[in-house]
């Protein structure tokens, strides 16, 4: 497909789906029902750390981690000692279960009180394009902390040549800009030129149908070769068309 018609087509459906009634079916409804920077940073955080399966479950899984921290995430991560992760116990989504969530709290703790917090940890520091080798750091400093071995499987390492959808997704919603009202932009020392798409099974499907994407494996190999297409669309802001391979792939069945 030519690429002018291509980027002609994929920033129409950018403009159908990138607006606020996305929300309503979307995870990232749970850290917009917050105003303080760190309260919405930890809840989307968290919620996008759940995020794979049915999405109705992972919204109502996400709204109860934030029940069970009194709807003040911050505050719980700053301020909580260990008795009070007892009221986790119950919490399970899929293979994440208390355990993993108990074990998160403290890495969230840690990294609040000796690393500037999400976003200071997640900052590209190489001079790179792309968040390969931050992600990867970043999961060096979360698990700085004594954890069990079961906990870091929750968190992906692109460096391994893991997609990182998770990471990848809380990363848009943190970076692009709010104009649309559905990203926050609340990340001011990273750009949006640096993203790369959530691949998942969805937007990986589209973008092969589009031949956005050549690989078959939906891995960091595949995020870099999607990276370079979508870049030429717009190198400022790659990552726009998310919302516009999601939106084929799960609203259109495309």
């Amino acid at each position: 497909m030519d690429i002018e018609f291509l980027k002609e087509f994929l920033d129409e459906k950018v403009h159908q789906y990138h607006k606020p009634e996305f929300i309503d079916s979307d995870p990232i409804q749970i850290p917009h029902l917050f105003s303080c920077k760190e309260d919405i940073e930890i809840a989307g955080f968290l919620t996008a750390i759940i995020s794979w399966g049915n999405r109705t479950m992972i919204i109502r899984n996400a709204s109860k981690m934030m029940e069970l921290m009194d709807n003040a995430p911050y505050d719980f991560i700053r301020n909580h000692q260990e008795k009070d992760l007892k009221k986790l116990e119950t919490f399970v989504h899929r293979t994440f279960n208390s355990i993993d969530l108990q074990q998160f709290i403290r890495s969230l703790q840690h990294l609040y009180l000796h690393h500037g917090g999400l976003e200071a940890s997640l900052v590209i520091k190489d001079n790179s394009d792309t968040y390969q080798t931050a992600i990867h750091h970043f999961k060096k400093l979360f698990f700085e902390v004594p954890h069990l071995q079961r906990t870091e499987k929750h968190i992906s390492d692109p460096l391994k040549n893991s997609a990182a959808k998770r990471i990848n997704m809380f990363l848009r919603w943190m970076v692009r800009d709010n104009k649309a009202g559905v990203d926050f932009g609340l990340w001011k020392t990273h750009s949006p030129a640096n993203l790369s798409c959530p691949l998942d099974v969805h937007s990986g499907n589209v973008a092969r149908k589009l031949k956005l994407l050549l690989r078959k494996q939906n891995d960091w190999k595949a995020v870099a070769e999607l990276d370079m297409n979508l870049r030429r669309m717009a190198p400022n802001d790659p990552v726009k068309y998310d919302f516009a391979l999601f939106g084929l792939g799960v609203f259109e069945k495309f």
